[in-house]
């Protein structure tokens, strides 16, 4: 839950991608609750679905379009249909990734090109896209989801780890030129997030233990902690913050 209000969201149109589930969902949550004009992208239709009929109550209700991020031309026209119904975009969340496991030596140049488009490509050509956008309103906030397990030099994904890396060089690559027209970039860097998904799929006693040793704070992530430092960058609170990583992680890093 959040517990924070930040008025400047109120009303801005916010567009997150990959909201239906785990972090993307408090995302969503968080800016609904907070007055926002949500539209969101994602693949899970029933969750999607689900999710926008349990924030009835919020004062906009959030609008879920289905896209392969992976598919730029698609991705495009689905933030143009975002723009028509909802007004410039003043805030954009990249949120959407897949950890899918894969071995270093079993990986082709087509799977290596897929695992880009999903963790890092789209983060690139979502910004291109909403920059028109936040020029025209004087401003906006851009914010890379990023992740400390490139940092941990975990096993298990080097691709993924490659391409989260690579997200700070987007986001200290883009700074200055869209600091320009007043556009704020920063990485958000979750440590290991409790997410249905991490529980059921990677979770176990070992990484339990692991989590114990190596965070500061011994309680566990939760997608909210997450969705609490978004809210702050992406409101005036923060509007002199830009090229900055933000580490979430209870102190394991």
């Amino acid at each position: 839950m959040v517990n924070n209000t930040y008025p400047s969201l109120a009303d801005r149109v916010v567009l997150i991608t990959g909201g239906a589930s785990g972090i993307g969902a408090a995302l969503v949550r968080g800016f609904a609750t907070q007055g926002a004009k949500v539209g969101f992208i994602d693949l899970d239709d029933a969750a999607a679905e689900a999710l926008v009929a349990d924030l009835f109550h919020v004062k906009h209700s959030p609008l879920y379009r289905h896209c392969d991020l992976t598919d730029t031309a698609a991705l495009r026209a689905t933030i143009d249909e975002f723009r028509a119904r909802l007004g410039a975009i003043g805030v954009l969340v990249n949120n959407a990734a897949n950890d899918v496991r894969h071995g270093f030596a079993d990986v082709s140049p087509e799977r290596f090109d897929q695992l880009v488009a999903v963790n890092l490509r789209h983060q690139f050509f979502a910004t291109q896209a909403v920059a028109g956008d936040m020029r025209g309103l004087g401003g906006g906030a851009v914010i890379c989801l990023g992740s400390v397990g490139w940092m941990q030099k975990n096993a298990g994904y080097p691709v993924y780890a490659t391409a989260k890396a690579a997200i700070h060089g987007l986001v200290g690559g883009l700074a200055r030129e869209l600091g320009a027209s007043a556009i704020r970039i920063n990485a958000l860097v979750p440590g290991w997030v409790m997410t249905e998904k991490q529980k059921t799929l990677w979770l176990d006693a070992e990484g339990e233990a692991t989590i114990d040793r190596m965070q500061c704070l011994r309680a566990r992530l939760q997608p909210d902690d997450i969705a609490r430092a978004a809210l702050f960058l992406a409101s005036d609170d923060a509007a002199m913050i830009t090229g900055q990583s933000l580490i979430v992680d209870a102190g394991w890093v």
